[in-house]
């Protein structure tokens, strides 16, 4: 085994979660470099165990001890590959942190990620979810993804296009689930500032703060203070930002629901499908603000499930199923969790 990956028992995962859920991993190893994974896979009483890869914890629902072996990803580095004109390439690694990843290139002068600010979590988790925010997703600035095959231990890369990117989707949920480690990310940012101020909680935060000519600095102010008023920080109120999709419904669907409530918010999208605010559906139901045991709806947000103090993972799953139980009984859509039930 590899001298250097200290390999532990009996580990809380607790401080690994932003729920901040009681769990308790039979094996941990902190992964620093992806060298140290083949090694690791090749030890006897190790290989052969169940696995779970976790980043930031902001993806994840413990609902139980894991019985296995967790790969808690921390790859650091961030690296300059390539520069062609105003554009240039930059390598993440894995590990690093996403939110000081987005500020640490704003203040370099690399700009396209400056919509997706404060999101939780880490830089290998972004091609997973796809994450995106206030009209940018992920996708658009990914150049490739550098993955550890767990069959093989070897490294390839995944060009974007071959990631199979969608609304909070890719490969990495469906055909590589449990296959590969992410352990790097490259992302095509630009010298030339492109800001993007269309949705509506920017323009009037801009505004009020009486700037007409944003500047990327000014959108990622701008987007900091929105999400800060809207999301609780996890290390004082756990939780893992927006717990369910925004669902996608057809025009039909979606024109069907506006005659029965006018109010509805909603989105079309580019392929003709409408995407519905799943917080305003949760709001409707009448659970903002409302607790089942010690798991509750955020007061200010209807789409935040938080742990109110002491709470375990079934009793999230438990107000999770409630939720969805009255959506579905209301409004005849399914909404679709975001973080990962373990």
């Amino acid at each position: 085994m590899n001298d250097t990956l200290r390999v532990q028992r009996d580990v809380s995962l607790q401080p690994h979660n932003t729920f901040g859920l009681p769990a308790r991993a039979a094996w941990y190893a902190r992964i620093e470099a992806a060298a140290q994974v083949p090694a690791l896979l090749a030890d006897a009483s190790l290989g052969a165990l169940p696995r779970l890869v976790l980043g930031g914890g902001s993806n994840v629902l413990f609902t139980r001890d894991f019985d296995g072996l967790v790969l808690h990803v921390a790859i650091p580095g961030i690296e300059v590959l390539a520069e062609a004109g105003d554009e240039l390439t930059v390598a993440v690694g894995a590990g690093e942190n996403w939110h000081g990843f987005v500020a640490t290139a704003l203040a370099r002068g690399w700009y396209g990620l400056e919509n997706l600010a404060l999101i939780p979590g880490t830089v290998g988790a972004s091609p997973i979810q796809n994450i995106g925010a206030y009209g940018v997703e992920m996708r658009e600035r990914c150049e490739w993804v550098e993955v550890l095959d767990f069959a093989s231990g070897g490294q390839r890369r995944l060009a974007a296009a071959d990631c199979g990117f969608a609304y909070r989707d890719s490969c990495f949920k469906r055909d590589l689930a449990g296959r590969v480690l992410v352990t790097r990310v490259a992302f095509r940012l630009s010298r030339t500032p492109r800001v993007d101020a269309r949705y509506a909680d920017i323009r009037d935060e801009l505004a009020a703060r009486g700037i007409a000519a944003p500047t990327p600095r000014d959108v990622f102010d701008a987007v900091c203070a929105v999400r800060r008023r809207k999301l609780p920080d996890p290390a004082t109120l756990g939780n893992a930002g927006s717990f369910f999709k925004n669902p996608l419904v057809t025009a039909a669907t979606a024109a069907a629901l506006r005659a029965r409530f006018p109010e509805l918010v909603a989105y079309p999208q580019p392929d003709g499908t409408v995407k519905i605010a799943a917080g305003w559906l949760i709001d409707r139901c009448g659970w903002k603000g409302r607790s089942l045991g010690r798991a509750g709806v955020y007061e200010r947000q209807a789409l935040v499930l938080v742990n109110r103090g002491g709470a375990d993972g079934a009793e999230v799953l438990a107000l999770a199923r409630a939720i969805q139980a009255d959506v579905r009984a209301r409004f005849g859509i399914e909404l679709e969790p975001e973080p990962v039930a373990v």
